[in-house]
């Protein structure tokens, strides 16, 4: 037998052992990167969330962080996509939101009482938007950064009592139930945002809201709350916000109405009037036409009394309609057309100049998720407007504006 055959085979084998065992820990590595949930699991290796102390406090935190890029052709002078917001400045990289929240959920399903309660933190350009009076608008001075506000949209505390069905409620300050749209980046297929959500809908509210499941396809809520985008101001316009929900057996269809309506007082525009009831709706409807292709419907209605020189009343409303397209796991497509008709030029402005309009929007996009932490969102924006003389874009200089937008959302 040839010895030295056999001593050059021992001399390898403990170098291919090694080099076997970096590539399957180099292996399991690529693969957990790959299925975390978030950015601290994929440097880390652990879930902060199912570490032993988070969950003996029963608490969930959790965020993530976006930011994104328009580019106008227009090349406006004063460097605002018109009425467009969120992602209103032109050519100017814009960190939208650092976001934060502790979560503690309730426990909806036992036969006892459970309590809980959350808390939300949003730094960035988006704050701006999304600010309630006698809170978020006193942190940070107008002057301070530029564009980046601070904001707290949600901070309440809840409880389930097992009455019936159960009945959940909320106490504190949090985000409205009305529309489609939500604040929070991940919660939306595009980054920009349509105009029945940016102007002809409240953000937040201050209250209280109930919740009870009245069948397995239908649930209702209601409560009182301090009108709209509101914390501690006129808190003695206490405004009515509930609705109703129904999903079908196979949950491929649902339908939810809400309504939001009460006195307003320090009108923009107007004096002080506790009797201006500002009243508006929203009906969302949802269908999954197959397990790839999937329909959104939206119409919102507002009026409120006495919003144009303490005499006359202000209406608007709208339709949005939404098709997305699901190509595989990680990559999906989306249409959005929508139609703003601000009847009484009370709801949008543009450099401190409005008008009786309408809005019209069509916006095609992408969502690719090459991480389930990861997600970007490129799309094509075209806008227009048909008015009686009021040019809402480039400075007030045109009635249409094309724009191409794309933002990153990294979740940890």
């Amino acid at each position: 037998m040839n010895t030295t055959v056999i001593r050059k085979k021992t001399r390898l084998n403990p170098w291919l052992r090694g080099l076997l065992l970096l590539s399957t820990a180099g292996s399991a590595q690529a693969e957990g990167f790959m299925k975390s949930d978030g950015l601290f699991e994929a440097l880390t290796g652990t879930d902060v969330n199912e570490t032993q102390f988070m969950e003996s406090l029963g608490l969930t935190i959790g965020g993530w962080l976006e930011g994104g890029y328009t580019f106008n052709p227009d090349d406006p002078r004063d460097r605002f996509n018109g009425p467009v917001t969120f992602n209103d400045r032109d050519n100017e990289p814009l960190g939208n939101e650092a976001y934060l929240f502790f979560e503690r959920s309730v426990n909806t399903e036992g036969d006892r009482w459970d309590f809980g309660g959350r808390a939300d933190f949003l730094f960035g350009t988006d704050a701006r938007f999304t600010q309630a009076a006698g809170l978020d608008d006193n942190i940070i001075g107008d002057d301070t950064f530029r564009f980046y506000k601070f904001a707290i949209p949600q901070l309440y505390v809840e409880a389930f009592a097992p009455y019936g069905n159960g009945v959940t409620v909320k106490l504190g300050h949090f985000y409205t139930i009305i529309g489609n749209e939500v604040v929070t980046a991940p919660g939306n297929f595009f980054y920009s945002h349509a105009y029945t959500m940016q102007y002809g809908e409240p953000f937040t509210h201050t209250g209280f809201l109930a919740s009870y499941p009245l069948t397995n396809n239908i649930s209702l809520n209601g409560g009182g709350v301090l009108g709209w985008d509101n914390f501690s101001k006129d808190p003695e316009n206490l405004n009515f916000l509930g609705g109703v929900n129904w999903s079908s057996d196979d949950e491929r269809t649902s339908l939810a109405v809400a309504i939001i309506t009460g006195n307003v007082s320090e009108v923009e525009g107007t004096p002080d009037d506790p009797d201006n009831n500002r009243t508006m709706y929203s009906v969302v409807f949802n269908h999954d036409i197959t397990d790839r292709l999937h329909y959104t419907f939206q119409h919102d209605l507002g009026i409120e009394q006495n919003a144009i020189n303490n005499s006359k009343a202000a209406e608007w409303f709208g339709i949005n309609q939404y098709l997305f397209f699901d190509i595989n796991e990680t990559l999906s497509t989306g249409l959005r057309f929508e139609w703003f008709r601000d009847d009484d030029g009370n709801r949008v402005f543009v450099n401190d100049l409005s008008g009786s309009a309408s809005y019209f929007a069509v916006t095609a996009g992408l969502n690719w998720k090459p991480l389930k932490w990861v997600t970007f969102r490129p799309e094509v924006r075209y806008d227009w407007v048909d008015s009686d003389g009021f040019d809402a874009f480039d400075n007030n200089s045109d009635d249409d504006q094309f724009v191409v937008a794309g933002d990153l959302i990294i979740q940890f």
